[in-house]
Parts: structure tokens; C-alpha cells; sequence
């Protein structure tokens, strides 16, 4: 755990340059806008350790799989999110000296992230070897108003000389990602040219074809006036720039303002994205570098207005929930339902960049809460387009009939994973996507949903699950074999608890939104019976069939469920016995020793028992919490979230908090040692559902919202906003009372503690705190 980034509500701090941390840094100070990422490298040059990233949404490569042997069914390729163009760089020379922090002497550095007005804020003192002194200070966005576009203000300060510097923006798109294999670069040159203090790009991606136009255009000033220059162009391999030799005096700042796009062929005709790109820069060139900077300033503060979380008394955790919802808007904006979210997003390229189970389970929940109900539901469509991918994926298996499994990992709908153990086993992921569709009908009332795409995705995976099955003579039930379950930690195992529970509801799920459906929209289920070749008497036959006579391995005398055959045939350790030095145990142990071993990556069971906590009584919970969490090593950042919801339902204040904290500071504080690579995007959003379903407590029941606050110990009090069926709503809650305020909307009732309050349009009601109690 590291703690070198200053604490404030607003801002990440970075004061003094961590050379050592750098790459964390950079992880931690990512741009995005939903369209464009961009790690916090530096514009320029830097020889020392560094991850350069900058990503285009939509745009991937499928590198070819990397195993010793194959096996039918497996994945051809991994697909990865691309390095793309480098459009921030600017080559500064003073003096024939190139400006390079890893060999300048550095001072005064400070890097700070502004969550609150959405940019990216650096300042420092830089001593050559020559002697000379430069202040440089920059400002860099990647604005959510003009989404495919970045801008830059960089001023460069000569402090103890007069003489002249060159300045080089540039476009770089000779670029390739970190894990490349054999180090291969997946983009071609289509096109590039340079004008007067502008230049373009255009490259195109091997194998899947996808163009993108980089450009760029700047601007000069001197004394705060634009001044007249001249710009030598320059030409390589995927590159242009424009250098730019200015004299330079003591103490004057010179700023280069330097506007860049990228364009892909994703969101324009191929044909059009170079004159677009112009178009676009002297558009955005003529709007200005100010006006740009206010505007992106005024579309964070509404978007602040809809989803901050207020927290009094605990600044650190303030500061950690504020980063979680900032890199969450930054990376998904719900805007194109061709569009999902990595569980990096914009920040790195481990995972490729590519869409898991992660979105459903935990970002989904987010989404509903604090943003247009349009946003989630364009999530959920996501799945709908990709159905036919999803039943060719079971076909690749075995399966029949309309069968669909959904990717662990994907891109287009193809499964892309590129570890045995996970492509074929780790088939709980259709579940997850079941639920989200339950969950946001559930939230939003929006049964339509379920007649226009639902029903189609839930028949599939009812199919899926009910081949995936099959009789035991000798159980008499059926039973689910070979799988793994969220635990990674086991592998191949059978009647993995929480998958098979997962299998029943979802057949379940279906029969009763089949029954709906058949009662509003006769005609439209008619149509769809035709569409999809359903036999409802044969299939749902076997669907109830399997649902009556499911094998759920539980454990009377302990009073727990099973995760899977033969788990307590282990020797059962707590987390609390392993040496310190022997942790995290997926880097100090054997891959064999792990498998063997009794302990539980992430929430497994207990992620079962949080989707469907109704099934169960307190005490049926509790049981099962107090067995698998003390063997739980919480090496899933998607862990500590689960455990956090579920120690505040049972009462636990302060393990619930020390939950939250982990997540929440996850990448500020690099708990796992691996924020270098990319920041934990999707489990960011089990980071606010900590704080809403967790320590607020909100549940939505038959169309109702209840809440369940309190205050962990050393907060003053919280609030947070929810969006539901039309209403604004703030809950804010203190020791003493929970203060609620219908921001607008119309009268609606909640239930507080399971008391029903009616809250008047643009209101605000106090209720007074109750105690929770613990569960003994």
C-alpha cells in the first residue's frame, strides 16, 4: 500500500515527482470522455518509466491466442484495445537541450488531478545540465462537450537566461501496446500531411480494418498576445509535427495551445474523416482553449449535480468515492449502445480493453442510479445485438436449439478469453446478464424492455442453462459439472453453488416474464415464439422440471451452502493464519498450492447470496458470511464491495467500512500492487454501491425504494442522489436523523427503516435515526 498522493476532497495531489511511482500515476491521472483516453503521460519528452496509452473507444485488434496446445471450441484471438496515436506530444528543446525529466534535475513538481472541472493540471521547475531553468506549467483535457477532442495549454518559463527554444507538437502514431506479441504493431499508414502549424494522420488497423484520423492544431502566445511564427513540417512513419523556433526571454512565459481530434471510421464514413478532422480542429481552434475550459468545467458541474456523494468527517474517503464516480463518467457515457465498459476503461491495457461480466453485476447498478434511464438500457441492448454471436458461441461448444452463451470477454459478441479454465468454465457470466435485465426492470418499471429485447436473451440462456445440466442417477437430481465460478481459485469443479443457483433463477426469471408478456402483448409474444422456435409446452416443461429437482450442495450441520463438491474436504484456514509474507497468494504461491488451497479469491457463494439476499433469512446470511469471508483473500478488486453490502446488512459497521476503504482507495493507495497497469474501472461502481446499498442501505422492492441508513463511525454524515421513475432524490444521513430532499419530480413515497415517507415535489423531510442493530 502506498500513500505518497495528498488527501482533498476535490483534487488528486501529487507533490514532488515520484519517479518510482510514475506509471501509477499515470493509471491514476487518466482523461476520458467516452469517445478518447488518455493515460497522465507527460507531453514531453520522457525516457523514464513510463506506460504511454492513449485509446480510441470502439477501435481493437484480435491478436492471435498464445497457448501450448488447442482445443476445440477454444478462442482464435485475445481481442485488445489499441494504442493509438500519441497526440499530446510536444518536443521542447532549449538551447539544443532536449527537456527530459528523467534527466533533468526536477523541483517544485506538482501533478494534480481536478475531478471537479474534469482536466489535468502540471507545474514544475526543471535544471538542465547546461544550468538553464525552465518553469513549465500545462493544463490538458479530453473535453466531454467536443467528445473527440483533446486541448492542451502548455507554458514554458526560461528563468535565469534569455535565448531561444523549439517547440515540436507532434502526432506519433509509430506506437504499440505493451503486450503486443512479438512485439507487433497493429496499425499501417493510410495517409498523413502538414500545413501551417496543423498536421493529420490517418492509420488504419490491421486484420479488423478500423480508421482513425489524428489531428492536430496549435497556437502561440508570448506575453499573453498570439504571436506570428513559422513552422518547419516534419515527416517519418505515422508521423508529423510542426517545429516551431521562437526567441525567448527571462521570466516570459510562452504558451503553446495545441487542439487535437481523433476520428474513427466507427462514427464516420471512411472518406470523410480527414475533412472532417479539419473541420472539427478549426472549429474547435476558433471556440478557444478558455471557452473550451469552461465549458468542460460547466458539463462536470452537472454532472456533479446528479451523482457526488457528500462525505463529512473522512477526507481520504471522500476523495476516494469522488475518483470512483470521476473515472466511471469519464469512461461510459451510455451515449452508443455499441459502446460498453473494460474493467480499465481508458487507463490501461490489461484486459484488452474488453467487455466481462463485470458491466452487468456491478456497473449496471451505477448507471440506474445516477444517469438517464436511457444510459443502462443501451447497456442491456449492448447484449441484445450480440445474441446470434452469443448462440454461435454455444454452437462452437456443442450446444443446439437457440442455446446461447455470452462471452466471458468480447469485443463484437465473440468469445475472446484466452484461458481455458475461464473460456469454457466460467459460464456463470450468463447468469449476470440475466440478472441486469431483472434489475433494470426492477428499477426503472420499464416492462416494454422485456417484450422488445429481453425475452429473446433470457430464452437463450434458459436454453443454455438447461442443456448445460444433466441428470445424476445418483443424486436423482441434476447436477452441473465442470465449471468455475467467480472464486478463480478453483477450477473445474462441480455444482459450483452460486452458478447453479444462478441456472435455476434464470429459468425461472423467464417463465415468468414469458407469463407477462402473454398477458400484456399477446400478439408480441406470438411473434416471438415464431422468431425464436420456441415448443413452450416441451421446453418450459423441462425448465420447471430442472428447477423442481436442481442439486444446491448445502451443508445442514454447519447451516451453509456448499460452493462446491467437496470444499470441505479442504483444510480450512482463515485468512488471518497466512503469514503476511506469503500474501497476495497469486504471487507468492503456486498456481497447484492455490487450487489445493481453501482460500476464496472473491465473493462466491456470498456474490449469490447479495443478488438475491430476499431468498434468504438474516441468519441463513450471517452463517454463511461468517464461514467463507475469514477464508476470503479478496485478490478480486470485486471483492471487498460484495462483503462491504453484506456486513452492513448484518449490521457489521466496521467491517463493512474497512471493506468500503479498500475499495475505495484501491488504485490511489495501490493496494494490489498493480494500478500501473490501469485503474479498476468496473469495480469502481461496486465502490459506490458500498456507500448506496451498503451503508445507505437502498434496495428497490415492488417498485419501492427503502433505505436502511447509518453513519460509520468516524464520518459526520453522507449524503448521496439517486435518480428513480423521474425523482431527484438527496438522502442525506447523520447520527441523529436522516434528512431527505425531492429534488424534483413528483410526490413519491419511500420507506425509511420500513416506514412508509411521503416526499412532496421539491421538499425535504427529517426522519430520525434509528440504531442497527448487529445480527449475533
Amino acid at each position: 500500500m502506498k500513500n505518497y498522493l495528498k488527501h482533498d476532497e476535490w483534487c488528486i495531489i501529487e507533490e514532488g515527482f515520484n519517479r518510482e511511482f510514475n506509471e501509477i500515476t499515470e493509471s491514476v491521472c487518466s482523461l476520458g470522455n467516452g469517445r478518447m483516453g488518455q493515460r497522465g503521460n507527460f507531453e514531453e519528452t520522457f525516457t523514464g518509466k513510463t506506460l504511454q496509452g492513449n485509446y480510441v473507444a470502439g477501435v481493437y485488434y484480435p491478436d492471435k491466442t498464445r497457448v501450448g496446445w488447442w482445443k476445440n471450441g477454444y478462442p482464435e484471438y485475445f481481442a485488445k484495445v489499441l494504442n493509438a496515436a500519441n497526440w499530446i506530444g510536444i518536443k521542447v528543446e532549449i538551447e539544443e537541450e532536449i527537456l527530459d525529466l528523467h534527466t533533468a534535475e526536477v523541483s517544485d513538481f506538482k501533478r494534480v488531478l481536478n475531478m471537479k472541472e474534469g482536466y489535468l493540471q502540471r507545474s514544475f521547475i526543471a535544471t538542465l545540465a547546461s544550468g538553464r531553468q525552465v518553469q513549465i506549467n500545462t493544463i490538458r483535457f479530453n473535453s466531454i462537450v467536443d467528445d473527440e477532442a483533446g486541448a492542451i495549454s502548455y507554458s514554458i518559463t526560461p528563468l535565469n537566461f534569455d535565448g531561444k527554444i523549439v517547440l515540436t507538437p507532434f502526432i506519433d502514431g509509430d506506437i504499440k501496446n505493451k503486450d503486443a506479441n512479438y512485439d507487433e504493431k497493429f496499425w499501417d499508414e493510410v495517409h498523413k500531411e502538414t500545413a501551417f502549424a496543423e498536421g493529420y494522420v490517418e492509420m488504419v488497423t490491421k486484420k479488423t480494418g478500423f480508421h482513425v484520423v489524428t489531428g492536430q492544431k496549435f497556437q502561440i502566445f508570448q506575453n499573453g498576445k498570439a504571436v506570428d511564427f513559422k513552422s518547419l513540417p516534419q515527416k517519418a512513419e505515422k508521423y508529423v509535427a510542426s517545429q516551431v523556433t521562437l526567441a525567448v526571454k527571462a521570466n516570459e512565459a510562452t504558451v503553446l495551445v495545441k487542439y487535437a481530434c481523433n476520428l474513427s471510421s466507427e462514427n464516420h464514413p471512411i472518406a470523410e474523416l480527414l475533412p472532417k478532422a479539419k473541420a472539427y480542429l478549426a472549429r474547435i481552434e476558433a471556440k478557444g482553449f478558455d471557452k473550451m475550459l469552461a465549458e468542460q468545467a460547466d458539463k462536470w458541474a452537472a454532472k456533479w449535480e446528479t451523482n457526488d456523494i457528500v462525505i463529512e468527517g473522512d477526507v481520504a474517503a471522500q476523495q476516494g468515492i469522488r475518483f470512483n464516480i470521476f473515472q466511471m463518467n469519464q469512461t461510459y457515457t451510455g451515449e452508443d449502445a455499441r459502446l460498453n465498459i473494460g474493467p480499465k476503461g481508458f487507463t490501461g491495457e490489461k484486459y484488452g480493453g474488453s467487455t466481462y461480466w463485470d458491466t452487468e453485476a456491478y456497473c449496471i447498478p451505477f448507471y440506474l442510479a445516477t444517469a438517464d434511464q436511457q444510459v443502462a438500457r443501451n447497456l442491456l441492448v449492448y447484449r441484445w445485438k450480440q445474441l446470434g454471436k452469443a448462440i454461435e458461441n454455444a454452437q462452437k461448444l456443442g450446444f443446439k436449439d437457440g442455446a446461447a452463451l455470452y462471452p466471458m470477454v468480447t469485443m463484437n459478441g465473440e468469445e475472446c478469453h484466452n484461458e481455458w479454465e475461464i473460456t469454457f468454465e466460467e459460464i456463470h457470466r450468463n447468469g449476470a446478464i440475466a440478472y441486469a435485465i431483472y434489475d433494470y426492470v426492477n428499477y426503472t418499471g420499464d416492462e416494454a424492455y422485456l417484450a422488445e429485447y429481453g425475452f429473446e436473451v433470457l430464452l437463450g440462456i434458459a436454453r443454455f442453462w438447461s442443456q448445460r445440466v444433466n441428470w445424476s442417477e445418483a443424486k436423482k437430481q441434476y447436477v452441473m459439472l465442470g465449471v468455475t465460478g467467480p472464486n478463480e481459485y478453483e477450477n473445474n469443479v462441480n455444482n459450483n453453488w452460486y452458478t447453479s443457483y444462478f441456472a435455476v433463477w434464470c429459468m425461472k426469471y423467464l417463465i415468468e416474464v414469458s407469463e407477462k408478456i402473454k398477458a400484456s402483448k399477446p400478439e408480441r409474444y406470438q411473434e416471438l415464439s415464431s422468431l425464436t422456435n420456441l415448443n413452450e409446452t416441451d421446453e418450459f416443461d423441462r425448465f420447471n422440471h430442472i428447477i423442481r429437482n436442481m442439486y444446491l450442495g448445502e451443508d445442514k450441520e454447519l447451516g451453509i451452502f456448499l460452493q462446491q463438491d467437496g470444499f470441505l474436504d479442504k483444510e480450512l484456514i482463515k485468512v488471518s493464519n497466512l503469514p503476511a509474507q506469503e500474501r497476495p497468494i497469486n504471487q507468492k504461491w503456486s498456481w497447484d498450492r492455490i487450487l489445493r488451497s481453501c482460500f476464496i479469491k472473491q465473493a462466491d457463494v456470498l456474490q449469490g447470496i447479495y443478488f438475491f439476499e430476499d431468498d434468504f433469512d438474516t441468519e441463513t446470511i450471517k452463517r454463511n458470511y461468517d464461514f467463507y469471508e475469514p477464508m476470503t483473500v479478496h485478490e478480486s478488486s470485486l471483492s471487498p464491495c460484495v462483503h462491504s453490502i453484506i456486513a452492513a446488512k448484518l449490521g457489521d459497521k466496521a467491517r463493512s467500512y474497512e471493506f468500503y476503504q479498500r475499495s475505495a482507495r484501491l488504485d490511489l493507495d495501490d493496494y494490489n500492487n498493480d494500478t500501473e497497469d490501469g485503474c479498476h474501472i468496473t469495480s469502481m461502481a461496486g465502490t459506490w454501491m458500498s456507500i448506496v446499498k451498503g451503508f445507505g442501505g437502498m434496495r428497490v422492492r415492488n417498485g419501492q425504494v427503502y433505505l436502511a441508513p447509518f453513519v460509520p463511525e468516524n464520518w459526520t454524515s453522507f449524503s448521496f442522489k439517486i435518480r428513480f421513475k423521474g425523482n431527484l432524490l438527496n438522502i442525506k444521513t447523520s447520527a441523529h436523523e436522516v434528512l431527505i430532499e425531492n429534488i424534483s419530480g413528483d410526490d413519491t413515497t419511500i420507506f425509511v427503516h420500513n416506514e412508509a415517507v411521503v416526499l412532496k415535489a421539491k421538499s425535504t423531510v427529517s426522519i430520525e435515526q434509528k440504531a442497527i442493530e448487529t445480527v449475533a
